[in-house]
């Protein structure tokens, strides 16, 4: 027997046949074990982008042909044509004014802002509310919405919301009606119908209008224009009514103060004794010339004050005579000192004389001093009033012109005014009126087409885009391997078959089809595994239900007794017993009635048709299956077992849903676990390798099932991998 000599501890042997794994992926394993520490790039794979946009080409296609195919019906069918009519005006900002009121009528530099306001009143409710009056829109039912003509469906919704409303507004006051409705309703519309823009760099903008008629777009561009510059008049000839108006009341109240100004000046001339401005400034000569005199005089006052008190100070006759300054007291005194006594009392009655002469002198300047002083002050008090008087004339008179002027300013503005009421003209003139359009403008059957494509092209991309990054499963087992740390043994085509029977007519049938070149691949891998040790116990488990392992236990059995060897297939999925889906014929009792000892080996182990292998089925049991696996029993059984046969495949529950597997696991030598193609998610991978990690137990290999090798193809894989490459009709049997 293959068995005899091997080391039947399940812990053992299965660690040696994962030792491979685990020195190929020492640190995916790790990753495996903690996975929520795992390093992930954030980069982004180019050429995987355009791959997968590349591949999904036939989806992207079809997405944009409903995009264009849906424009196309919205652009030929559904929408509704729309013409558009310009009419260009231009703002002439060159016109001089006649009168030269530019304060009054408001012209002056044209700028930006003025434009802008321009393009405003052009758009304002009240011109607007004038066209559709001119025009009369609220007749036409594209500016009436109650003249259109509804449909079934928005007449029932019409008066389901009048009856719901109805019912709601029980008890409460009538709402006021809305004043003139349609109009208010025809004026909105038309405000956006129309488009008012200005030209880059110049002062002409246009007008135009959009209406399903091309004939009514072009009369209402042209009535915006033609109502905006006589509106512009009607504005001119109001400012100019108010301009005439106040300046008509100006003028006579200007000439009101014109009259009492120069009442005012009369009276006060006559009242007041008034010289001229000449005269006032000759007195203020004469003023300065007493002044003058009254400094004279008060100097010679005081030089007579000096010589009178000179000569009362003086006491001999010499001094007198030195004080008096008289020749002849000199002389006398002269007399005096020859010897003539009577010459002493000549001299005394000469300087009594003298004193008394400079007594008259002081009092004459005196009394001159005094009179041109009292001259001097009545002069400038003269002067003081008359000045006073002089600059209130001046002040009245000032006043008086300052009110003629203005009142003559206003009067001549006033007539200008008057003259100019007559020959007032618009700033804007129409520079082209609008054409009646041949063709529509809306819609742009070109441009939806395009934009639909676009969309189309954009939902595509975006649509694959999101489905990729909504896939959570594995495609190739370079990704499955990247993402385990473990060894990806196998790749096994989906087998083709209706029921389960087919799949073993398959197998019989199509021994060198690229399904079985993928076992007989899957079986080299597993045996090569380990050559100083070869396992015998293999176990088959999955994640969850449904993953192909049950299938892939069956082919590998079939697989290995092609070699001549001693093959025994093992169904431990005891819930569920899905081998006797796949062989007919068996006996009544399985693996419980083996273990519990009521049936022997030879009883429960069939070999059924053409299938190599020997197979136990399942059977129902009352006692728990993880009880019954982790049984001595059933350590002792497969140790009788390893003596018996060559190979012992064991197909066990999904880890995930049972804890069966990871029980028998502890007596297997190899385990192999099977991932749906394009299937199982990377969660649910990874958390049953995580319970088989946490009971010591690493898979010895994986086996990526059930792929479609038209899926792959799709997705770009069928030329790279297994035996479902592009390559493999030369090899394989179809």
């Amino acid at each position: 027997m293959a068995g005899t000599g091997q080391d039947h501890t399940g812990v053992n042997t299965i660690k040696s046949v994962s030792t491979r794994a685990e020195r190929a992926y020492p640190r995916a394993l790790e990753e495996v074990a903690a996975p929520d520490n795992a390093d992930e790039s954030d980069e982004i794979d180019l050429l995987a982008l355009v791959s997968t946009l590349w591949r999904e080409k036939l989806l992207i296609a079809l997405v944009t042909a409903v995009a264009i195919a849906l424009g196309g019906y919205y652009a030929f069918f559904s929408a509704v044509p729309l013409y558009s009519a310009t009419t260009t005006v231009v703002y002439e900002d060159e016109q001089g004014s006649v009168s030269g009121l530019e304060t009054v009528l408001g012209a002056g530099q044209v700028t930006p802002a003025r434009i802008t306001t321009e393009v405003e009143v052009l758009r304002a409710r009240g011109l607007m509310g004038k066209v559709v009056d001119h025009l009369g829109l609220t007749q036409i039912p594209e500016f009436n919405p109650d003249l259109r003509d509804i449909g079934l469906l928005a007449r029932v919704r019409s008066q389901v919301s009048g009856l719901l409303a109805s019912l709601t507004s029980t008890g409460a006051a009538p709402q006021e009606s809305v004043p003139d409705l349609p109009r208010t309703r025809a004026v909105s519309i038309l405000l956006d119908k129309v488009d008012v823009s200005s030209v880059r760099n110049s002062l002409v903008f246009n007008i135009t209008a959009t209406t399903e008629d091309p004939r009514m777009a072009a009369r209402i561009a042209d009535t915006i224009a033609e109502l905006y510059i006589r509106e512009q008049i009607e504005v001119k000839f109001d400012k100019l009514g108010q301009a005439s108006e106040w300046l008509s009341g100006r003028v006579v109240e200007l000439q009101a103060e014109v009259e009492a100004a120069e009442e005012a000046v009369a009276r006060f001339s006559a009242q007041t004794d008034l010289i001229s401005e000449e005269g006032l400034r000759a007195m203020e000569r004469q003023l300065k010339d007493t002044r003058d005199r009254v400094a004279s005089l008060t100097e010679a006052r005081a030089a007579a004050e000096r010589r009178l008190a000179a000569l009362e100070a003086a006491q001999s006759r010499p001094d007198k005579a030195a004080a008096a300054g008289d020749a002849e007291l000199t002389r006398l005194l002269a007399q005096l000192d020859e010897g003539r006594p009577e010459s002493a009392q000549i001299f005394d009655r000469q300087f009594a004389r003298a004193i008394e002469r400079a007594r008259a002198d002081l009092e004459r300047s005196t009394r001159q001093l005094a009179a041109v002083t009292q001259a001097e002050a009545a002069l400038a008090r003269q002067i003081e009033a008359q000045g006073r008087d002089l600059i209130q004339l001046q002040q009245l008179t000032r006043e008086a012109e300052a009110n003629r002027l203005l009142y003559e300013h206003f009067l001549t503005r006033l007539k200008e005014t008057s003259a100019q009421q007559g020959i007032q003209q618009a700033d804007s003139r129409i520079l082209s009126q609008a054409v009646v359009p041949v063709s529509p403008s809306f819609p742009r059957k070109s441009l939806i087409l395009a934009l639909s494509g676009i969309l189309g092209i954009m939902a595509g991309i975006g649509f694959v885009l999101l489905r990729e990054m909504r896939h959570n499963g594995f495609r190739t087992a370079e990704d499955l391997e990247r993402e385990t740390g473990l060894v990806v043994m196998g790749q096994v085509p989906l087998i083709p078959g209706e029921r389960r029977s087919d799949i073993l007519d398959y197998m019989r049938n199509r021994p060198t089809s690229a399904a079985m070149e993928s076992v007989r691949n899957l079986r080299t891998s597993l045996v090569l595994s380990n050559l100083d040790n070869p396992p015998q116990v293999i176990l088959s488990t999955s994640s969850i239900p449904g993953e192909g392992k049950t299938t892939n236990a069956i082919a590998l059995a079939h697989n290995f007794s092609g070699l001549g060897k001693k093959v025994l297939l093992i169904e431990c999925d005891i819930r569920r017993r899905t081998l006797n889906e796949y062989f007919d014929g068996g006996p009544g009792h399985g693996l419980v009635s083996l273990l519990s000892g009521e049936r022997s080996l030879d009883e429960v182990a069939f070999r059924p048709g053409e299938f190599g292998a020997e197979v136990i089925l399942g059977d129902r049991s009352r006692t728990n299956a993880a009880d019954l696996f982790s049984s001595e029993r059933f350590r002792d059984l497969l140790t009788h077992l390893r003596s018996q046969y060559d190979i012992v495949i064991i197909d066990t529950p999904p880890v995930l849903v049972v804890p069966d597997a990871r029980i028998i696991a502890q007596q297997a030598d190899a385990l192999l676990f099977s991932v749906r193609w394009d299937s199982t998610s990377r969660a649910q991978v990874k958390e049953a390798l995580r319970q088989l990690w946490t009971s010591n137990i690493r898979p010895t290999g994986l086996i990526l099932s059930q792929i479609s090798p038209q899926g792959m193809k799709r997705y770009g894989y069928g030329g790279r991998y297994g035996a479902y490459g592009g390559y493999g009709g030369k090899y394989y049997e179809a």
